[in-house]
């Protein structure tokens, strides 16, 4: 763990003492990745943080909230959007020697706490699943692909559907006899 690390948090000055807390509020970079493949936090944009870390029996729970902004696309229509995030944080971040399981909490090395993958988990439960620009977004024709928001009388002539060529040479023998 690089203790220069913008999303590490020095909890020396808790001491270990159960009941002692303290607030923190800063600004730091995103990290890469941070997102699904249609929606995300573009790597270095700011994420606000305002936590408190409050020192436990077990180690130090972290609280709190994260904040920022989310790019993608729709996932109707393909057009860029842009919206916000507030994703709660709450990680308990037990001490080196405690005798918890790995999957049971996060582990301090040190005094140091790692914020990265507690904010990847919920930043990512924060996201969307399908963002779209509008609620009401119409999509893509599935013909031409031309965006049916752009030109809502959007038609095209009634072709034949290429399935029923074969028998349309078929009616025109008939019609010949």
């Amino acid at each position: 763990m690089d203790p220069r690390s913008p999303l590490v948090i020095d909890t020396h000055e808790l001491s270990r003492r159960a009941g002692s807390q303290r607030e923190v509020s800063f600004t730091a970079p995103a990290p890469a990745d941070l997102g699904i493949d249609v929606i995300g936090v573009p790597e270095g944009d700011p994420i606000q943080f305002d936590l408190r870390l409050e020192a436990v029996v077990e180690g130090v729970l972290v609280s709190g909230s994260a904040s920022g902004r989310l790019v993608g696309e729709c996932a109707r229509c393909l057009v860029d959007v842009e919206d916000e995030f507030l994703a709660d944080v709450q990680e308990l971040y037990v001490y080196p020697e405690s005798d918890a399981e790995p999957d049971e909490a996060s582990r301090m090395e040190g005094d140091l706490i790692d914020l990265e993958p507690a904010l990847r988990d919920q930043v990512v439960l924060a996201l969307p699943f399908q963002p779209l620009c509008s609620d009401d977004c119409l999509g893509l024709c599935p013909e031409c692909g031309v965006r049916l928001e752009d030109e809502p009388g959007h038609k095209h002539e009634d072709g034949v559907d290429p399935r029923w060529t074969a028998l349309q040479g078929l009616l025109g023998q008939d019609e010949k006899k």
